[in-house]
């Protein structure tokens, strides 16, 4: 049996073991793509190469069979940029959407396709549960947000934008309108107290994902009541206090406390309370810079300064965000800035390295093309826009689901599973590294279950070997040349034809999103 070193670490395996499976047994994971245990490689992604050694260049390890005596290294700094390039060539070539345009323009950064989805389904509990991921106010912020994320539908360069802030202010109705309204499950105590500053709606999401993380958290406010600029700068009409009252109270009903009639400078400085507790968030709304209260912090030109990645300020474990950074205008741009601080205190808490939010690649496809959009619209309803029946009123359940299935659905359906998209942001990959002219977005989604979208396919025909394992009676092929091949199915026919036994587990064993469930 071989014997060899892989990163400074010895085994002895079989004959006719990969480099890739030896490394595996070691616990050193070697990426890849292409590759699949029981399915030929193809070492064609060549995201899996090493260095070997005393060989020239570098070496996919899927393909590579082991050689007693080689030295191998999976981690120097040429592999490194090897991959990344390799990365950067897919990516070039790809088209498609992460995230959908109008989750990424959302300040709160909601998951606003899969929410639809669920309303068109009527899974309601559901719908909720992906709100309030990333919105600790929805009820509130579907009243009052002027949607941002409608700007971006795609569906506006149609005819008009999906209603997604009346369908997010319909599922959180409805959600607290029930028996038993959604309340998440908070982790065990982490014995470590949060002071806010604050009770607007930066730090009321603040608290409310810091209680989620298991911190206790007590609320500061120089009113007598929660809400900040919610209950006191908004016309009542368009927010009634007792929809505010309700979404408040499930946030205090996690176990945070409220202290109003408390004044910072006044009642209580910043520094008594980085003294009693072990973090502080700032989110008073705008301060003045000459103000003594603050005198302990480093002011920008318009508040308290902070490092914009993680929201720390001059005086450690003391963070801000909100209006007293900076004016934020929106309302859940300051309740995006709670739920984003509260991800770093919980960090600085953990004892972790302060870092923020995870930043993660995202792919972009851009402007449509004229006949692009056609086959986003194939798939949904060409109902017009839904209006409520009166001002300030929300929609009713029939309403909702005619909206919601107006949705063009065009995110990706497996940016949590994608390897490429994992990979790259590991990586750090650039998708316009490499210059080239793009081709047509194309969309196959004749299967009932099963959508294909070969512009993100990386050819590594996996899903053409398990076709063929399955004993499909068209299954998968390459069809055409060069850089105009494509996986399809023979003879022209569709993609239900081609997988009738074995999609499931073709779009398990998707590298991408090429191939991925319509109902994720």
């Amino acid at each position: 049996m071989p014997k060899l070193t892989i990163d400074n670490l010895n085994i002895e395996v079989r004959a006719g073991t990969t480099i890739l499976e030896a490394a595996g047994l070691l616990g050193i994971e070697i990426p890849a793509m292409c590759f699949l245990s029981g399915c030929k490689p193809s070492t064609s992604c060549m995201l899996c190469v090493v260095k070997i050694i005393g060989k020239t260049g570098l070496v996919p390890a899927c393909g590579m069979k082991v050689e007693d005596g080689m030295l191998v290294q999976t981690d120097t700094q040429e592999v490194a940029e090897a991959r990344r390039a390799a990365l950067e060539l897919l990516l070039s070539d790809h088209i498609g959407d992460c995230l959908g345009p109008c989750q990424v323009t959302c300040p709160a950064g909601m998951n606003i396709p899969l929410m639809i989805r669920q309303i068109a389904r009527g899974g309601l509990s559901g719908a909720i549960e992906t709100i309030k991921k990333d919105i600790a106010l929805p009820a509130v912020l579907g009243r009052i947000c002027p949607a941002p994320c409608e700007k971006a539908c795609r569906r506006r360069a149609y005819d008009q934008p999906v209603a997604v802030c009346l369908l997010k202010r319909y599922a959180a109705d409805i959600d607290l309108a029930s028996e038993q309204p959604y309340l998440p499950v908070c982790k065990p105590s982490s014995g470590m107290n949060v002071a806010i500053a604050g009770a607007g709606p930066a730090g009321l999401a603040a608290a409310y994902y810091l209680q989620r993380k298991g911190h206790q958290v007590t609320c500061f406010d120089e009113n007598d009541r929660a809400g900040g600029m919610l209950r006191y700068g908004v016309d009542k009409k368009l927010l009634p206090e007792t929809v505010l009252d309700k979404e408040t109270s499930m946030i205090f009903g996690l176990g945070a406390i409220f202290k109003g009639d408390t004044k910072i400078g006044t009642d209580i400085s910043v520094q008594e309370l980085a003294v009693d507790f072990d973090a502080v968030f700032i989110a008073t709304g705008p301060i003045q810079n000459d103000d003594p209260a603050w005198s302990s912090l480093e002011k920008g030109q318009e508040g308290i300064a902070i490092n914009s990645g993680n929201y720390e300020t001059s005086l450690k474990g003391v963070f801000a965000g909100g209006d007293c950074v900076g004016r934020r205008k929106l309302a859940v741009r300051a309740a995006a800035h709670g739920k984003e601080a509260a991800v770093s205190i919980d960090q600085y808490l953990s004892g972790k390295p302060v870092t923020g939010s995870e930043k993660t690649f995202n792919s972009r496809i851009g402007k449509l093309r004229d006949d692009e959009i056609n086959n986003f619209l194939r798939n949904a309803s060409d109902s017009p826009r839904e209006v409520p029946a009166r001002k300030y009123d929300g929609f009713e359940p029939e309403q909702a689901q005619r909206e919601a299935q107006r949705c063009l659905d065009c995110d990706c359906r497996k940016p949590v599973d994608c390897k490429l998209r994992r990979y790259a942001t590991e990586y750090g990959a650039r998708q316009n590294r490499y210059k080239n002219e793009r081709r047509l977005f194309t969309q196959k989604a004749q299967h009932p279950d099963v959508i294909y979208e070969p512009g993100k396919c990386i050819k590594c025909g996996l899903c053409i070997q398990i076709a063929a394992e399955a004993k499909e009676r068209l299954g998968l092929t390459f069809i055409g040349r060069g850089f105009d091949v494509q996986v399809a199915v023979p003879f022209g026919r569709s993609i239900s034809e081609g997988l009738k036994k074995a999609a499931a587990k073709c779009v398990q064993s998707c590298p991408t999103g090429a191939l991925a469930f319509k109902n994720t």
